[in-house]
């Protein structure tokens, strides 16, 4: 494959097989500042990446360009967040993570970290994933990204929607927050709901999707 790629490329997808971090950090390299849309998804949670810290430094050192990034079942890592924070032009994230083995305080130091570093030029963040659940106020309340949709699993409990209607007061630039399960809109008190979509659209989440 190597020898017969066109390294001249702004879009590169792997994705439903193992990741060969070796073999990518290559054709990274090759790639360089050309590349603008990365996708790497690994068949599953079960199927790691082969050597992450190689590609997360390939990405970070050879690939600065990059507007849309989407990355499945890799650990939520500090290098993880210190190369998101250096993608100085990205405007689509969608995130899955693996937290094994991380304690509940550790995550929930990253979890702000992270919020913290997520570049200024972000108008997109998909974090449909069940483990940040517990986390979605901590993100809101320490964010400073100009999100106009951001995408969840559920919203349901009063911590969350607080820290919502906070985040939309703040930055005013949020438009739509998707939800994956359509049952959890249906089921979700008037009350809260009338006040959320007061400051924000709630939708269901296909409708905002964004594939590049």
């Amino acid at each position: 494959m190597l020898k017969i790629l066109d390294f001249k490329i702004s879009t590169f997808e792997v994705f439903d097989t193992p990741i060969d971090a070796q073999t990518m950090a290559l054709i990274l390299e090759k790639a360089g500042k050309l590349l603008q849309r990365l996708i790497v998804e690994s068949i599953s949670i079960d199927e790691d990446i082969l050597e992450e810290s190689l590609l997360l430094e390939a990405i970070k050192s050879f690939c600065p360009n990059i507007t849309y990034f989407k990355i499945r079942y890799i650990e939520f890592s500090t290098q993880l967040l210190e190369l998101i924070g250096n993608l100085h032009k990205l405007q689509f994230l969608s995130l899955r993570c693996d937290i094994n083995n991380i304690p509940v305080e550790e995550l929930k130091i990253r979890v702000m970290q992270f919020s913290k570093i997520l570049p200024l030029t972000l108008q997109y963040l998909d974090l449909r994933d069940i483990w940040l659940e517990p986390f979605i106020d901590i993100l809101l309340n320490h964010c400073q990204a100009p999100l106009k949709k951001l995408l969840i699993d559920r919203l349901d409990n009063e911590k969350t929607t607080k820290a919502l209607i906070e985040f939309c007061a703040r930055t005013r630039t949020l438009n739509y927050v998707g939800v994956r399960e359509n049952s959890y809109l249906e089921a979700l008190d008037d009350n809260i709901r009338k006040e959320v979509e007061a400051n924000v659209a709630l939708i269901p989440d296909h409708y905002i999707v964004v594939d590049c």
